[in-house]
């Protein structure tokens, strides 16, 4: 079978992100998993996904540092981040927009709007 492409999502709730890992293999894609944003930016590094699924709210560092800190290395600054949160006020998709991120998906998402978005940034 043919792999879509690689994408690393990034969630601290182990039901949401074993979720979006489901839904995103069943349509064919690579699913690689982290549960903070420190993780996420050393699997960003070592994997270079073709997409990152990134929430906001986890321990450590927030989404929004870990998109800033992939955005601005070289290695990293190229992949598209599409936030996957529950935060859905003006104000935090402002923030979003600021930390660099590509896209925005509101948490519960639907599983075609979730493939939706990722289909988005993947289209070659």
């Amino acid at each position: 079978m043919h792999l879509r492409g690689k994408v690393l999502v990034v969630e601290d709730e182990p039901p949401i992100r074993e979720l979006a890992q489901m839904i995103l293999e069943d349509a064919g894609y690579q699913v690689i998993t982290a549960a903070s944003g420190l993780e996420a930016i050393e699997k960003a590094q070592e994997e270079l996904p073709n997409l990152v699924l990134l929430d906001v709210v986890m321990p450590g560092i927030s989404g929004f540092e870990a998109c800033r800190v992939l955005k601005a290395q070289p290695k990293t600054s190229a992949i598209p981040v599409v936030m996957f949160t529950v935060l859905g006020r003006e104000n935090d998709r402002k923030l979003a927009e600021e930390s660099g991120c590509d896209g925005y998906l509101l948490k519960p998402f639907a599983p075609e709007d979730l493939l939706k978005e990722v289909e988005k940034y993947l289209k070659k």
